[in-house]
């Protein structure tokens, strides 16, 4: 996992504000490229992938607790689920 990754999902988490290059977090969402990828909300947290299928994408929130995202045949599965990359809580 890259020191990127862990240091802004873990800001997230704590739901501080931090940014660090592509990757940010207000505190209340994650975000990619400005896309938002990631909510904490009453029930949780939800995920998407803002419509891009991405390593990155992939690898931001694989690091979120809850979160196994895998990919077989171009297909993303979320916790051994396909997923479509629509929100979804986790």
């Amino acid at each position: 996992m890259r020191t990127i990754t862990k240091t802004i999902v873990g800001s997230f988490l704590r739901k501080e504000a931090k940014s660090s290059g592509n990757t940010s977090t207000n505190g209340k969402s994650l975000f990619l490229h400005g896309n938002e990828i990631a909510r904490h909300t009453a029930n949780g947290i939800e995920v998407t992938n803002a419509g891009w299928s991405s390593n990155t994408t992939k690898e931001r929130l694989n690091a979120l607790p809850g979160v196994v995202i895998h990919q077989k045949d171009y297909r993303w599965y979320l916790n051994g689920f396909p997923w479509d990359g629509s929100w979804k809580l986790v």
